[in-house]
């Protein structure tokens, strides 16, 4: 347990790096086009036939129990 601790220690500031480097690279107009695409052909998000609202109220009702 221990030396799985110290590689997370150690691995943690590399991958802080590797995520900081992605985030200024990242292009945000097309970010934002593949989040909020209303194109059908659309590779990155299957298109919704829903809010979800049904869906999130579903999940709740499950945490009530």
């Amino acid at each position: 347990m221990r030396r799985w601790v110290q590689t997370w220690k150690e691995a943690g500031p590399w991958l802080e790096e590797i995520r900081r480097r992605d985030i200024e690279n990242a292009d945000t107009q097309v970010a934002v086009s593949m989040l909020f695409s209303e194109d059908d052909d659309s590779p990155y998000l299957p298109r919704r036939t829903t809010s979800g609202l049904v869906e999130q109220q579903a999940w709740f009702a499950k945490l009530r129990r």
